[in-house]
Order: structure tokens, then C-alpha cells, then sequence
């Protein structure tokens, strides 16, 4: 159980910032005891990752905040999160314990990767990407673009307080994670309903 809860929250987390939780498991790694990863998920604390990792973080930090520039952003991490989130779940289940691993997902361990967990961890941070990039429209256009900064860093902060919790905390993934598919869906829905509401008025004012 403790398995799928540390996967479901650092792959929802990293539905919102894909990095973060990359840094998050790989610096608990390497510098604590706390995640010990799979052999096949050891180079998340190899220096070099965390390096690229965190000069990563500080673009995607930086261009999540400028109106315009974050959807632009949001479309190229179409890729990028679903793969933090498949290798999240991936190396956060590897560290908790292998033959539970393999139960919940219905993988066989092996020497390598179990691609269950991976697969799993793809689909949730995907769903949660498109949320995200459904409602930052709705708040760009509703505030002029002032509100992208502060969503951002919203967005930024739920990343990191659920990829923390999913390692060290996973029993509270339980509410964390209900809470934040219901916001996803929530601004989902909110976001459809303001482009069908453009398209209408667009529409309307055409010759």
C-alpha cells in the first residue's frame, strides 16, 4: 500500500513541476537514508542528474511565471511530466519494497525495471498536466496575466509539499491526493467552459 501512495504523489506532483519531485528523490537518496533507491533508479543521485536537474528546475521555475510564455511551456511538458511522473513512481516505489512493488502493479521485479509502476505514474502525472494546462488559461485571462506568478508558485509549493509527503509522509497521500484531483478537475471543467464561452462570443460578433 505504502508503494502505490509514495507513487500516486510524487507522479501527481510531478504533473505540476517535473522536476521537483526528480530533486526530491534523488537528494533524499543521496544525501539521507531515507530513499534507499532500486538499482535501476540509482542514477537520480548521481551528481550530475541532480546538477542538470536543478538548472532545469530554475527555467521551468522561471517560464511557468510569465503569462503567455507558461503556455507555451505547459505544451512542451506535455512530454516532459508524464516521463517525471512514470520515473517518480518508478524509483519512489523502488525504495519502499520490491515485492509489494510488484503485488500492486502486477510487474515481475527482475534485475530491472518494473515497467508497471512506470506506466501508472506516466498516466497520473499526464491527467494532472492537462489540468493544470487547461486552467492557467482561465486565470490568465480572468487576472490580465497577473495571476500566473502566484498560481505558479502555488503549483510549485503543492509539487514539493506532496512529493515530501509521498516519501516521507505516504499514509497522507491518502487526503492529499483526492484534494488535488478534485482541484484539477475543478479547473478543468472551469477552463472548457471559458474557451466555449469565447468561441460563443467569437462567434457572435463575426459577420
Amino acid at each position: 500500500m505504502f508503494a502505490t501512495l509514495t507513487g500516486l504523489g510524487l507522479a501527481s506532483a510531478a504533473g505540476l513541476n517535473a522536476y521537483i519531485p526528480l530533486l526530491a528523490v534523488g537528494l533524499l537518496a543521496r544525501f539521507t537514508d531515507l530513499v534507499p533507491l532500486g538499482e535501476s533508479w540509482q542514477w537520480l543521485e548521481h551528481p550530475v542528474t541532480l546538477a542538470t536537474l536543478t538548472v532545469l528546475l530554475a527555467v521551468e521555475f522561471t517560464a511557468d511565471k510569465v503569462p503567455a510564455l507558461d503556455s507555451v511551456n505547459d505544451l512542451l511538458q506535455t512530454v516532459v511530466r508524464p516521463t517525471s511522473g512514470g520515473v517518480t513512481f518508478g524509483a519512489g516505489v523502488s525504495s519502499v519494497r520490491l515485492d509489494e512493488v510488484t503485488a500492486a502493479s502486477g510487474a515481475t521485479a527482475g534485475d530491472g525495471v518494473s515497467w508497471g509502476p512506470v506506466v501508472a505514474g506516466a498516466v497520473v502525472a499526464l491527467l494532472f498536466h492537462l489540468a493544470k494546462s487547461l486552467a492557467r488559461p482561465l486565470a490568465n485571462t480572468v487576472t490580465g496575466g497577473c495571476a500566473a506568478p502566484v498560481v505558479s508558485f502555488l503549483e510549485d509549493v503543492v509539487s514539493a509539499v506532496s512529493s515530501l509527503l509521498a516519501l516521507l509522509l505516504p499514509v497522507l497521500i491518502l487526503v492529499v491526493f483526492p484534494l488535488m484531483a478534485a482541484a484539477g478537475v475543478w479547473a478543468a471543467r472551469r477552463g472548457r467552459r471559458l474557451r466555449a464561452r469565447r468561441r460563443e462570443a467569437a462567434e457572435g460578433t463575426s459577420p
